[in-house]
């Protein structure tokens, strides 16, 4: 398997790049939009990559850090994940962020990655809060009606709507709406 490759990368179409090697073979990689920004053309370059071989066709995708490539291969471990979804998800933001999304259930997250349905979030969330070591807890994940009105209410105030997701998450379920907006905007600031 190709573990990593170290060479000049030559050309660039789309998310595709040619990396050239000191000994002249060229190597065809999926490369992040950030990868290819960091790198000009000409310039050397040393990833790390996951070999996908398919029936017909052998697939490397490129990774700036190990980490990176961990957690790709982590995320090929939840069912239905493949790795151009699992890809997609990593070129999403940074890893630690990725992470974060997962031991705090935000299924709102991953909706705002281009190609992932929520049943493939959920699955996400799920499989990997698990070999996180995180509760995974499906009440977390959605919000009541009145729940939305207040993080409507205080993402009309200013607010993220992480922000106001996360505040409210850490209130107690009893409280009334205008105790809830009265509480979340004292823990936000």
């Amino acid at each position: 398997m190709i573990g990593k490759l170290k060479g000049i990368l030559s050309e660039v179409d789309g998310n595709i790049g040619l990396i050239e090697t000191s000994g002249g073979v060229f190597y065809r990689v999926f490369l992040f939009p950030a990868l290819i920004s960091q790198h000009s053309l000409t310039s050397p370059i040393e990833i790390y990559t996951y070999l996908q071989v398919k029936e017909d066709d052998l697939v490397l995708f490129g990774f700036r850090t190990k980490e990176e490539y961990s957690f790709f291969t982590l995320l090929l471990t939840v069912s239905g994940v493949g790795p151009k979804t699992a890809y997609t998800v990593i070129s999403f933001s940074k890893v630690d962020e990725v992470i974060a999304a997962i031991k705090s259930n935000d299924i709102d997250y991953f909706s705002r990655i281009k190609g992932l349905g929520k049943k493939t979030a959920m699955k996400i969330i799920l499989e990997l809060s698990q070999k996180l070591k995180q509760e995974f807890s499906l009440e977390k994940m959605y919000l009541s009606d009145e729940d939305k009105t207040v993080v409507d209410a205080l993402v009309s105030l200013g607010f993220k709507p992480q922000e106001a997701r996360n505040a409210l998450r850490r209130l107690p379920k009893n409280l009334s709406m205008e105790d809830k907006i009265k509480e979340s905007l004292k823990r936000i600031k």
